[in-house]
């Protein structure tokens, strides 16, 4: 990986040129960055802090095909916007979406064009770091239960896969609904993610997952199953299904997987498929502020930003988001 332009105080952005075939052959250039005017019904915000996402990293190594070249990566951001409307110019912004930096240039820069449409307010409950890193997690938690009917008291959600963020994302949002939560994770242990209500645990490592779902519902399954992993938990995930239940994918291993028709049918269940790239930046951005209240009154939590990176360590934050590693971290432009 390469950076240029060393000068602390010039703005910068992350450049990609082309997908690189691996994490070690990418290329991260950092360029001059000149401040963009706002052109009619758009903003300039200035990045205070953007998250390094696993799809950030993979659409670097061109796994997402929506992905242009070249181009600034990063789905998340907060900031003061600097240019546009006068209403919205000094104010703290946060935001995400499925366009920005995949499609269009995204917040890995010290500068970020947005449409005026996809300003929110940053909430005051949670910092810059925070919000800056709190966007695809729970907008992607936030759109599968919006398809499925949001969780609510007298349901049980299974979620399986609880201990990532979009895992942890559905736990909160499930206990916010007032829902029993029943937590999947690969480790023994208490949930060691936040929620407003008491969350069961199931390790999976060491548990039959659909019989002990069925266990601690006394036979009934769960009515909806937040499935984050996909083929891994297929079939557990079917299992654990109740009469009329949904389940949601939104990601896999293994494309293909096998399927019992009849079971589907007979237990009257809905599947539902999340892409959250399909959000832009004005639809994700609602929705996110859609979870604005549950932020401010407590009920929901961002996750802790474990550490901050400068640009010139960019290549050194996407390395550990693609290592696998569950820690939040941004980069501060």
């Amino acid at each position: 990986m390469s950076a240029v332009l060393n000068t602390a105080t010039a703005a910068r952005a992350v450049r990609l040129h082309e997908k690189a075939a691996a994490l070690d052959t990418l290329k991260l250039d950092i360029a001059e960055q000149r401040e963009p005017a706002a052109r009619p019904g758009f903003a300039v915000v200035r990045v205070g802090a953007a998250a390094v996402n696993p799809s950030d990293v993979k659409a670097s190594l061109g796994l997402m095909p929506q992905a242009v070249w070249p181009r600034t990566p990063g789905r998340d951001f907060a900031g003061v916007v600097v240019a546009g409307p006068t209403e919205w110019v000094g104010r703290e912004v946060y935001g995400s979406g499925g366009d920005i930096g995949i499609t269009r240039d995204g917040s890995h820069a010290r500068f970020l064009t947005l449409p005026v449409a996809a300003l929110r307010d940053r909430p005051r409950s949670i910092s810059m770091d925070e919000a800056g890193a709190v966007g695809v997690p729970f907008v992607t938690a936030y759109e599968g239960f919006r398809r499925s009917g949001m969780p609510q008291a007298g349901q049980t959600v299974l979620v399986l896969g609880a201990n990532g963020k979009v895992g942890q994302a559905a736990v909160q949002l499930a206990a916010q609904g007032g829902a029993r939560v029943i937590a999947v994770q690969r480790r023994a242990g208490p949930f060691e993610g936040f929620a407003c209500g008491p969350v069961d645990v199931i390790d999976a490592g060491t548990s039959d997952v659909a019989a002990r779902v069925r266990e601690l519902t006394g036979g009934r399954g769960a009515d909806i199953v937040y499935n984050t992993v996909g083929s891994a938990y297929f079939e557990a995930g079917n299992k654990s299904m109740g009469k009329g239940a949904t389940q949601i994918f939104i990601a896999t291993h293994d494309r293909a997987v096998p399927f019992d028709i009849f079971s589907f049918y007979r237990g009257m269940h809905t599947y539902v498929g999340i892409d959250s790239l399909a959000l832009d930046c004005e639809a994700a951005t609602a929705q996110l502020d859609a979870m604005r209240d549950g932020f401010e009154r407590g009920t929901l939590k961002p996750f802790p930003v474990a550490r901050a990176f400068t640009l010139d360590e960019a290549a050194d934050a996407y390395r550990l988001v693609l290592s696998g590693s569950t820690d939040r971290v941004v980069l501060r432009p």
